[in-house]
């Protein structure tokens, strides 16, 4: 599928609407992210000080330790699915890295996923991190083993198979405590970027004449290096990014018009299978718009938890007083969540357990083999 983009043709992946890109990069789009963050930092001491609690907001999911902020294994939140909830979740395994030899190791492995229905291809990603770090598509035997040799022994690797469908969205669902409906407070669709052969041009080529990609070339040629002085075929799309996170290069389109109330008492009731669940954003494959807006024909990759961000505040068409309100809003409704939830019992982590979260996500980051 294509579009005209000022007189280029913009591929996107099959069941995805057509891509209107507008500016090509917001001006902060790919600012540091402390940089940001400023805002968020001055408003949580503010708050801290008003609620008399400066980690209030690490309650707010109150099953999940730190609510998910850092340093949590993604798995933690997704084995606490039930009922319906745990079929529409994308089947995963996490496997903890032994001082077993490697090879042996990844033979047992192997053993372990094709007993459990697994075949290749399929994604490995650590179980804690953050922002795509590490996330590899892996086709063979040989690439399980590099990818196993990158972690660090003791480190959980999280094995899920591939979606049915190409298509994918990250919504942002807010519950509070006391209410038995939640809401859907951001979409926003994720776009994997393509540069289409010439039969000419090299990938490098491609990529620098590309009105997007070609200012984000840092993103793209350390991944693609054995592939940039590669000419690619003529109206071959070539594909940039596995990996739909924004800081590796995918595109956020702003999709809060496709928000519909099917898909919203959907999400309540699945979300509902998940104990005391009340803050975060679903990373959903989808078979097409249609089923999206009814809920319906739905995998979940990953929910996102305590720090993650709603996705339309990277679409490059996002001001920045909007970007940085819905940011301010997010903590604000954490610390809100925090409140209620810490009313019903539940008590607030000490900051010496945050930091040595953070340390140990910090730590195994260094580790990750480099995203696809």
């Amino acid at each position: 599928m294509t579009i005209q983009h000022s007189s280029k043709a913009t591929y996107v992946s099959p069941g995805m609407p057509p891509l209107t890109l507008g500016k090509t990069t917001s001006f902060f789009e790919f600012w540091p992210t402390w940089l940001m963050y400023i805002p968020v930092v001055i408003q949580w001491l503010a708050l801290a000080v008003k609620h008399k609690s400066w980690t209030l907001p690490l309650i707010a999911n109150p099953n999940l330790p730190l609510s998910g902020m850092v340093g949590i294994s993604k798995s933690l939140l997704l084995d606490q699915a039930t009922c319906e909830l745990k079929t529409v979740i994308l089947p995963y395994l996490v496997h903890k890295k032994t001082v077993l030899n490697i090879g042996q190791q990844t033979i047992e492995l192997e053993q372990q996923l094709f007993k459990k229905g697994f075949q290749y291809p399929f994604v490995c990603k650590p179980d804690i991190g953050c922002r795509g770090a590490g996330v590899k598509l892996i086709k063979d035997t040989h690439s399980l083993q590099q990818c196993l040799t990158a972690y660090p022994t003791g480190a959980g690797v999280m094995i899920q198979k591939l979606s049915d469908f190409e298509p994918e969205a990250g919504i942002f669902y807010v519950r509070h405590p006391n209410s038995n409906q939640g809401q859907i407070i951001s979409m926003a669709l994720k776009y994997m970027p393509y540069v289409v052969g010439d039969g000419e041009s090299t990938l490098g080529e491609l990529i620098n004449r590309d009105e997007r990609a070609g200012e984000l070339t840092h993103l793209y040629q350390k991944r693609h290096q054995n592939k940039w002085q590669t000419v690619i075929a003529k109206d071959e799309p070539y594909r940039l990014v596995f990996s739909a996170s924004h800081s590796k290069g995918a595109i956020f389109k702003d999709a809060s018009q496709l928000i519909t109330p099917e898909l919203t008492q959907q999400l309540d009731t699945l979300l509902q299978q998940l104990p005391n669940f009340h803050y975060g954003r679903l990373d959903v494959k989808f078979k097409d718009i249609e089923s999206l807006k009814l809920g319906k024909q739905m995998q979940i990759v990953e929910i996102n938890t305590a720090s993650s961000e709603s996705l339309h505040i990277w679409d490059s068409n996002t001001g920045f007083k909007e970007a940085v309100r819905s940011l301010l809003f997010q903590y604000r409704t954490l610390f809100n969540l925090g409140a209620a939830n810490r009313i019903k019992g539940h008590q607030p982590p000490s900051i010496k357990t945050l930091l040595q979260h953070w340390k140990l996500e910090r730590q195994l980051t260094q580790f990750y083999p480099e995203t696809d």
